[in-house]
């Protein structure tokens, strides 16, 4: 009797159970003639149905993921895209040389192509180098051999080296640079009280920012023009032209300045020497003449008193 009991309880508690979680569900009330199988495969049913509602409320653990990398991507692809090639002589022991000049990022490709009248050169180990770190390579032809590399900032810039070794061995070398600064080789002169005025370019290339700088023994002291307005004008002419205007030229002016243009991929320095000469330069040359005037003025009239004595 007592079995009977608790067997019919354990049945009213599970039909409740399975009622219960088709109502969460959505489901209608359980029938009490529903069997154990399929109140088992309803309850799976429902599961699936909540875990589906679930995964289309929340997004995906990769998804920002993904954007993150489509977007970088994106970017990587929208750099411009440059190929560089060199003519190699088949002359054993000659090295080409060719500077390219890089402002901002990009992809590029360096080639290296054996002239066709030296295709015949078999057995060639080709290399690529930067320093002493080897570069993997690929053949886009027979006789041309590159490298792709993407620009992104200045720690990819420096000097990449092609070699091909065989019965002659023939080397190309490729210079990555960021644009070269235009200033005055001469020294400017001015002299004491002056203004003296310095310009810096950079030929085709806009610099993101102009830095100048005097020199201070061994040590590089930038210049603030607005700390310092009562002596330094620092004006940016155009894009790629800056001036530094110096007021009241005194002999401490006297030095070497820099100017420092900023590009994406690093920076480049101009040099410019400024000599200030003392009011008395130019006076020497005219007190030597008087002072030679009043030597012979003097001679002259030594030379009549003594003659006008000995007429006496």
């Amino acid at each position: 009797m007592p079995a009977a009991f608790f067997g019919k309880r354990q049945g009213r508690l599970l039909l409740l159970c399975l009622s219960l979680s088709l109502s969460l569900s959505g489901g209608s009330p359980a029938d009490p003639a529903m069997t154990t199988q399929d109140a088992s495969q309803s309850q799976a049913n429902s599961l699936t149905k909540m875990q589906a509602r679930l995964n289309e409320s929340s997004p995906g653990p990769d998804l920002t993921t993904q954007e993150l990398k489509q977007a970088t991507k994106e970017n990587v692809s929208n750099v411009t895209f440059v190929e560089y090639e060199v003519l190699l002589p088949g002359v054993s022991g000659t090295s080409v040389e060719k500077n390219i000049t890089l402002d901002s990022a990009a992809r590029i490709e360096l080639s290296c192509r054996l002239d066709n009248k030296y295709s015949h050169l078999k057995s060639l180990q080709v290399t690529w180098k930067r320093g002493n770190e080897t570069i993997r390579h690929i053949n886009k032809t027979e006789n041309s051999w590159s490298i792709q590399l993407r620009i992104l900032d200045n720690s990819k810039m420096g000097s990449y080296s092609c070699t091909l070794k065989g019965e002659e061995e023939i080397s190309a070398m490729f210079h990555l640079q960021v644009p070269k600064i235009e200033g005055k080789e001469k020294p400017i002169v001015s002299y004491e009280g002056d203004t003296a005025v310095m310009i810096c370019k950079s030929l085709g290339y806009t610099p993101i920012a102009w830095t100048w700088y005097m020199t201070n023994g061994s040590e590089q002291i930038a210049i603030n023009d607005s700390l310092l307005a009562d002596k330094y004008v620092i004006n940016r002419i155009s894009a790629n032209v800056t001036h530094l205007k110096i007021l009241k030229l005194t002999t401490e002016d006297d030095g070497v300045y820099w100017c420092e243009a900023a590009f994406e991929l690093g920076k480049s320095k101009g040099k410019l020497k400024l000599k200030v000469l003392s009011l008395m330069v130019p006076l020497k040359p005219f007190l030597a003449i008087v002072a030679e005037v009043v030597i012979l003025v003097g001679i002259v009239f030594l030379y009549e008193m003594y003659s006008k004595k000995k007429e006496k």
